[in-house]
Order: structure tokens, then C-alpha cells, then sequence
């Protein structure tokens, strides 16, 4: 198993966790869409092992029909649904359960894996269960779209040393969009990452400009100093900018301030091109 799923399977176990907390279901599990099925990797609550080896087709069973529908599917009396098909009641009676919530994982329009709470007892399932269960999913979701972007901007690295502007031009808009992304990141194995993508990204790129006659001395731009710039370099507007990175108008104004007075430049676009040659942004 590669690294990346193993990073996965920590997301849906925390999500799983997180989803008994704030629903207060006695039991929840989860997993992620593999090869077409849903193989349930994380289990809490449980007081048998019935629920060991779950494998859910996108097509049958209340998480099937949650992952079908795009949205959550419950029944207070799993034995007697008639909503459901009930290919696994192996497990979940065999597990003693009765109430049941499935919850979707959706990703760019897509099912990416399902969520569970149960308990062994009929009760009704509101908004007051729903609402923090979709929280959690939708969580979860985020930070799967995330990883998902990461990966592609990695394959995508592959462009030839002598880039044509058009591929120029993409790559510091995937550069840009690198910066917003590891803005919106907590997890720091995430951020550096991205980190390096960032640095193969440089790379690609950092001979594209003449040096200048007098070369330009070490600058150090903090990171927030570096997301406005490179969106700035895409020629985005203040206002854009702060929409972007979830921040005020005025705090991008001022981020992107100190940038110049750093790189020693009067304009955003001289700014913009003085880091391209300190090969701070490609």
C-alpha cells in the first residue's frame, strides 16, 4: 500500500471518530471508494467484530444509495427497510445495529467513499444528526479534493526544460494556485509537499528571465508575502486576491507593499519580475 493511501485511510479514520463525537452515535466506520467498492478501514464502538471485512458496491445497501444520491440516507429500523437492499445484513445486524446513517463522501461531483453512525436502538435521525455528520464528511471531502489537486499537479510536472510561453504561463498559474491551496492546509507533512512541488516548479522555469545588470541581493519574502505575489503575477486585483486567499483587501494591499519594498520595486509588475529573477516565483 502506497503512502498516499495510508494518508487517506488516516483522514477517514479521523472523520470516522470525529463522526461518533459530534453525532454521539455509539458506532461509526467508514471508508473509501477502492477499485469500485468501499472497503470499511476504520471502526469505532463496535462491540462485535460483524462489521470486519464491510465492502459496499456504490449501488446497494443505505450507503450504496447515499453514494447513488448524493446524500445522506438513514433508517431508524434497518431490519424491516424496504428502501434498501440488504445485502450486508450479515453485518450490520450482525453487529446488532437498528438505526443507521450513511453519509456520502463526495469529491468534484464524484462519490469518493461513505461514512456511517449507528446505534443498537430504534431513534429517530434529524437535521440535529444530520447537519454535524454532513459537517464531518464535507470536512473530509475538502481535504481529499486537496491531496487530489496535489497528485495531479505532481504527474503534470513532466513539461520539457525549454518551455514555450504557453506552458510558462500554466505552470505559474499551477504555482499561484499551489500557494492558495497550502494557505487552506493544517496538515505540515501536506505542506511540505506541496513545498516541493513548488521547488520543481521553480526549477522548471527559473532561467526563463536575463539577469540584470546589477544582480539583485537575497530577499527573503515571508509565505503569506509570496501567495499575494504570485497571484499578483497572474495580474489578479487586490480584491481578487483577498477573495483567493480569504483575506481583507487591505491586508493583501499591504502584504503586497512590504513584497516590493523587499524586492526594491515601485510597481507590482517590476515586483512581479524582480522575484521571477531572484527565483522566488517562476
Amino acid at each position: 500500500m502506497t503512502s498516499t493511501l495510508e494518508s487517506e485511510e488516516q483522514l477517514v479514520a479521523g472523520a470516522v471518530r470525529e463522526l461518533s463525537r459530534r453525532t454521539r452515535f455509539p458506532v461509526a466506520f467508514g471508508g473509501l471508494v477502492e477499485s469500485g467498492v468501499v472497503s470499511v478501514t476504520t471502526i469505532v464502538g463496535n462491540r462485535t467484530r460483524s462489521l470486519d471485512g464491510l465492502r459496499v458496491r456504490p449501488d446497494r445497501g443505505l450507503g450504496g444509495r447515499a453514494m447513488t444520491e448524493l446524500r445522506p440516507r438513514m433508517t431508524s429500523n434497518y431490519r424491516t427497510s424496504q428502501q434498501i437492499t440488504h445485502d450486508y445484513d450479515m453485518f450490520v445486524l450482525g453487529e446488532g445495529l437498528r438505526t443507521l446513517l450513511a453519509v456520502p463522501i463526495v469529491v468534484a461531483g464524484r462519490p469518493r467513499g461513505v461514512l456511517y453512525a449507528g446505534a443498537w436502538e430504534e431513534s429517530q435521525i434529524g437535521g440535529i444528526t444530520t447537519a454535524p455528520a454532513m459537517s464531518v464528511a464535507q470536512a473530509l471531502s475538502s481535504e481529499l479534493r486537496i491531496r487530489d489537486e496535489v497528485e495531479r499537479r505532481i504527474a503534470s510536472l513532466s513539461a520539457p526544460a525549454d518551455l514555450a510561453p504557453s506552458h510558462k504561463e500554466e505552470l505559474r498559474e499551477s504555482f499561484a494556485e499551489l500557494r492558495s491551496v497550502a494557505a487552506s492546509v493544517d496538515d505540515a507533512e501536506l505542506r511540505e509537499r506541496i513545498a516541493g512541488v513548488e521547488r520543481r516548479l521553480l526549477a522548471l522555469t527559473g532561467d526563463a528571465l536575463p539577469p540584470l545588470t546589477s544582480p539583485i541581493p537575497t530577499v527573503h519574502l515571508s509565505p503569506r508575502e509570496l501567495d499575494v505575489l504570485s497571484c499578483a503575477a497572474l495580474g489578479s486585483t487586490n480584491a481578487e486576491i483577498a477573495a483567493q486567499l480569504g483575506l481583507r483587501e487591505g491586508t493583501v494591499k499591504a502584504y503586497l507593499g512590504t513584497a516590493m519594498s523587499k524586492l526594491d520595486a515601485s510597481t507590482r509588475h517590476s515586483a512581479v519580475a524582480r522575484a521571477r529573477r531572484a527565483n522566488l516565483l517562476p
